[in-house]
């Protein structure tokens, strides 16, 4: 593992810890806080796949990579509404069971993985597209943290598994950018593949879930995100 790939990899799993962290210390966060938030992560995100990572992917796959960005993408869908189906970015505040705590958590874990891949994926084309989707990667890693170990926590877990669970996303996506490294196959369609799970987080998790919220504050949030991802992008 390359030092910008252990260092984004480590960072991005860190502040899955602090979204539990925060959670876990009894703090209460603003909803409208987590909005502006989620909605500014998700414009940063939804750029970097359609400016950089389609057609990097594209461009070194051709149609293939687009059809695997599209499996990604679906693979995503399955899993977050078989296995995460009560899995929202924010803090839970209903009492679940111990089996849809579980379930969300295994849902997420395809997720973090590729976020590892993308971050691994970006690097190897530049460090430029790297930094963006490491930039990308840990705008939501905070809110993330937090959702699941505020799921478990509902469920009647401790604070100890609580922060346990948000470990686990954070492993899961640094064995992603570990993998990356070792298989051809994740080298060749990385940047696929985290296109089709980026556009999956940004478009048909984190807007829906902020469609409903009333007010300015969410979608300027989401176009402030956007224009921040091509400030950075100049930039770098």
């Amino acid at each position: 593992m390359k030092t910008a790939e252990a260092v984004y990899g480590v960072s991005a799993a860190l502040a899955n810890l602090v979204g539990a962290a925060a959670v876990t210390s009894g703090r209460r966060w603003s909803v409208r806080a987590l909005d502006r938030m989620l909605a500014f992560a998700a414009g940063f995100l939804l750029s970097v796949a359609f400016v950089d990572l389609i057609p990097e992917a594209i461009e070194r796959g051709g149609r293939s990579a687009a059809i695997a960005a599209l499996i990604a993408y679906l693979m995503v869908h399955l899993t977050q509404h078989t296995f995460g189906r009560h899995f929202h970015f924010g803090e839970e505040t209903h009492a679940i069971t111990r089996t849809v705590s579980m379930a969300a958590l295994l849902g997420l874990l395809l997720h973090t993985f590729v976020d590892g891949v993308a971050v691994a994926s970006g690097l190897l084309v530049s460090g430029t597209v790297g930094t963006l989707v490491f930039v990308g990667v840990l705008l939501h890693k905070f809110p993330e943290g937090l959702a699941i170990s505020s799921m478990f926590l509902a469920a009647g877990a401790s604070r100890g598994t609580a922060i346990a669970a948000a470990g686990a996303l954070g492993v899961a996506t640094l064995l992603g950018v570990l993998l990356t490294d070792q298989f051809l196959t994740l080298q060749s369609y990385g940047l696929a593949i985290s296109a089709g799970v980026t556009i999956y987080v940004g478009a048909s998790n984190l807007v829906p879930e902020l469609q409903s919220r009333g007010g300015w504050e969410t979608p300027i949030s989401l176009v402030a995100g956007s224009g921040a991802y091509f400030v950075t992008r100049a930039l770098l």
